[in-house]
C-alpha cells in the first residue's frame, strides 16, 4: 500500500460518506491526474470504489460530465485495516483529522 493510495483512500474516510469526483480527490490528496487517476483505477478493479458518471447534461451544466467516486463496503472495510496496520508498524496514527 503506496502513501499515494492511503492519502486517496483518507479523501473518502475524512469525509461525509458519498461520492467525490477525480478533481475533488485531487484537491484534497494534492496528487496529480498522472498519479491519481492510476490509482482510482486500481481500487475500483479491486472493488474497493465504485463509480459513474454524473446524470446531469453537460450543456445544462455549462462544463463536461464529472466521473464521480464511492467507497464500497469492502472498500471501507480493507481501508480501516489498512490504516491499522500502518499505525501499528509506526507506533502512531497516519495523520490527524481536524
Amino acid at each position: 500500500m503506496t502513501t499515494q493510495t492511503l492519502r486517496v483512500l483518507g479523501a473518502f474516510t475524512a469525509s461525509e460518506p458519498g461520492e467525490l469526483s477525480g478533481a475533488g480527490i485531487a484537491k484534497r490528496t494534492g496528487l496529480q491526474s498522472g498519479t491519481l487517476y492510476p490509482i482510482l483505477a486500481r481500487l475500483e478493479h479491486a472493488g474497493w470504489l465504485e463509480s459513474k458518471w454524473e446524470a446531469a447534461d453537460p450543456r445544462k451544466l455549462g462544463r463536461p460530465r464529472r466521473r464521480l467516486y464511492q467507497l464500497t463496503g469492502l472498500g471501507a472495510k480493507m481501508a480501516r485495516a489498512a490504516y491499522r496496520e500502518v499505525t501499528e508498524m509506526i507506533g502512531g496514527p497516519i495523520w490527524q483529522h481536524p
